[in-house]
């Protein structure tokens, strides 16, 4: 057989693979459709649900392939977020962040002090009420700051934005989405060798959400590998300070309200309980086992001890494996969390497409740099 049709049997092979990767994403959306009691669940799912149908015909033919792509992402995002926008549906988590965002232009801090009902709390940390801030409806925001994340990381896939996993949280959310987009930039910048920078990216992921912090030992283990201790403890006080001038001085304007919507809230510790809730190992175990949240909460911390101990054992020595290394590490602890829900599962995903293919110069060999190199990066 010769090597142009074996590339022509490989060709086929991955038309075949794409249509029914569509396909299965059809049947997804669809259940999802007639499956949830949510408002805005079901209207992706059925406008989603068409947009994978034609995009599925679509990828049947090798010309049309691009067509499918495009038409998939237009029905599984543009068109149900424009859809949900103008009727004024979304999930609870857009009204908090826009709720937030007029709280702090109005008092000063994003945080109710004695917060008592479910849209009382913000459990977000203090930058991003900045999506509440800006004009329009958050997730045009919150989206785009993604969109613009991955591409600055080199991973503006198509699939990646019309896989159901991220586009349904595009159109009815979106919260976690710029996180974990500012997740992948910077493990791409520490994989570059780029302290300054990468420490500026993950501080500000780290002032959206608690969920970016472990992104910031796994690249200082990153940094310190390829480039050597001066760059680490360059990017480690360019992140730690970022994070910290967000955080800290709304943590010390309201210390109470910070607590009970930052901490309290999403540990369970508060009279009110969030309505993250699906059915994953933790929630379970603290659901019905005596005891259990206490019992989730040492798994969850016995894990982030194995994965902190497997970055000394064996650090990262590219942007491909602390980005895997990440990816499982979120894993098991959105698995183990006593309040937790499957959309969390979008950090794994997200940060598996740079684990499985990120194109930026650099990160796939290990290079220690010369004593002179070193000190002209710092």
């Amino acid at each position: 057989m010769t090597k142009s049709l074996e590339r022509y049997v490989r060709h086929i092979q991955y038309l075949r693979h794409e249509r029914y990767a569509w396909a299965g994403c059809a049947v997804v959306a669809l259940g999802l459709a007639l499956a949830s009691d949510l408002g805005p669940h079901r209207v992706w799912g059925v406008v989603a649900g068409a947009g994978y149908a034609v995009a599925a015909v679509l990828a049947c033919g090798a010309r049309s392939r691009p067509a499918a792509r495009v038409v998939a992402v237009a029905g599984a995002v543009v068109v149900p977020l424009v859809c949900l926008v103008t009727a004024g549906l979304g999930q609870l988590e857009v009204a908090v962040v826009e709720r937030s965002g007029q709280l702090l232009l109005t008092t000063g801090s994003p945080y109710v002090t004695d917060p008592t009902a479910v849209a009382d709390f913000n459990p977000y940390l203090p930058g991003m009420a900045l999506f509440g801030v800006l004009p329009g409806d958050a997730r045009w925001w919150l989206g785009g700051a993604f969109v613009a994340a991955l591409a600055a990381a080199g991973l503006h896939r198509a699939w990646l934005l019309a896989c159901p996993l991220v586009a349904l949280p595009l159109t009815v959310g979106g919260i976690d989405l710029p996180v974990v987009g500012l997740m992948c930039l910077g493990v791409a910048l520490a994989g570059q060798g780029r302290p300054g920078r990468a420490g500026l990216v993950l501080g500000a992921a780290a002032a959206l959400k608690w969920t970016a912090w472990p992104a910031l030992p796994v690249a200082l283990a990153l940094i310190a590998v390829r480039r050597g201790g001066r760059p680490a403890l360059r990017y480690a006080a360019v992140a730690l300070s970022t994070a910290t001038a967000a955080v800290l001085p709304f943590a010390l304007a309201d210390p109470s309200g910070f607590y009970r919507s930052v901490i309290a809230f999403p540990l369970g510790l508060t009279d009110t309980t969030s309505p993250a809730a699906s059915p994953l190992p933790g929630h379970l175990l603290a659901t019905y086992l005596p005891g259990g949240r206490v019992i989730a909460l040492a798994l969850l911390a016995v894990s982030a001890l194995l994965i902190a101990v497997s970055l000394v054992v064996r650090p990262p020595g590219t942007a491909q494996v602390a980005a895997a290394r990440l990816a499982l590490g979120l894993g098991l602890a959105m698995a183990l969390m006593p309040a937790t829900r499957f959309g969390y599962l979008v950090y794994s995903l997200v940060l598996g497409a740079p684990a499985y293919r990120m194109s930026q110069r650099g990160s796939t060999t290990v290079t220690p740099l010369a004593p002179s190199r070193e000190k002209a990066l710092v």
